[in-house]
């Protein structure tokens, strides 16, 4: 059981980082922006979708 939620863990880590570049490279069209946000991942995620119009408050 251990190695499938280390397994979950890693591929979490990375989707939100993919996410995070993704929303970045949108944004701002910036390497290094992105290699930030990416650093942060789901952080910088969920802080994009509280903040913008339409995200999770609606």
């Amino acid at each position: 059981m251990s190695g499938a939620s280390s397994t979950a863990t890693q591929a979490g880590i990375g989707l939100g980082s993919a996410i995070a570049v993704a929303i970045s490279w949108s944004l701002h069209q910036s390497i290094l922006w992105a290699i930030v946000h990416g650093f942060f991942g789901w952080f910088y995620v969920i802080y994009y979708a509280v903040t913008r119009p339409g995200g999770i408050s609606g």
